[in-house]
């Protein structure tokens, strides 16, 4: 063991070198057994099970079914005012989403607030999976004011891209106000994103405004902490 790996916990100096085997192996293969991993590494189970997490919070590592793949690369979007679909696209990935929820709900006093509406307003509410190449990568609740979109229940197909239905019936968007955070996936939550309950996620909490300065969404989108990362370009400013 070199003096860096002796001031590293034995745990992160199991996870750099099971990460080279990881290369080795290739996207989707099992990894060795536990008993076997300890025995390569001469560490304990205990700190190969350490190791193992660190890999999967990382997204080196998947959970598939009872036993552990390596992953392939997490999904990258920029931070912009854009489509997660054509994100997608613009990557070679396939896009999707599976709709979970689909009503009319009556605006709460925060809701009517962030929406510039009145209290008990009616406002549109889906609720969809986003999926990458089949994987689900995000959980996403969306708000809009029916008043100003009436035909949306009835015409939008929610296994497409709602920024470009919105564009289409005339819609200009401008600008966005955006808030990240770390939470950790809640039973329901775990159990649409196959994967499970704590497991790290990313949190976006948006409000996005129109040409004229009028919010035209609420949306608040749970993103897989092991599949999806985001990525943005900082100017400095004179």
């Amino acid at each position: 063991m070199s003096v860096q790996e002796a001031r590293e916990p034995k745990y992160r100096v199991v996870a750099d070198h099971l990460g080279a085997l990881l290369d080795e192996l290739g996207e989707g293969a099992a990894i060795p057994p536990e008993r076997e991993l300890a025995q390569r590494f001469e560490v304990s189970r205990v700190t190969v099970r350490q190791a193992v997490q660190e890999l999967l919070v990382a997204g080196r590592l998947r959970r598939q079914g009872r036993g552990t793949v390596v992953a392939g690369p997490k999904v990258v979007q920029a931070l912009a005012l854009g489509s997660y679909t054509e994100g997608l696209r613009d990557q070679g990935r396939r896009p999707g989403r599976r709709l979970v929820t689909s009503e009319r709900i009556a605006a709460s006093d925060e809701l009517a607030a962030e929406l510039d509406l009145r209290e008990g307003a009616s406002v549109v509410h889906l609720e969809r999976v986003l999926l990458a190449d089949d994987l689900p990568v995000g959980l996403e609740d969306t708000y809009l004011p029916e008043a100003r979109f009436p035909r949306l229940l009835a015409d939008f197909d929610p296994s497409t891209s709602l920024y470009v239905y919105l564009r289409g019936v005339g819609t200009r968007f401008d600008a966005a106000t955006e808030r990240i955070e770390t939470v950790l996936a809640a039973p329901r939550e775990a159990q649409l994103l196959a994967t499970n309950p704590g497991a790290p996620m990313l949190l976006l909490n948006r409000i996005t405004l129109d040409s004229d300065g009028r919010p035209v969404e609420r949306v608040r989108s749970l993103f897989r902490g092991d599949r999806f990362s985001f990525v943005t370009t900082l100017r400095a400013h004179d």
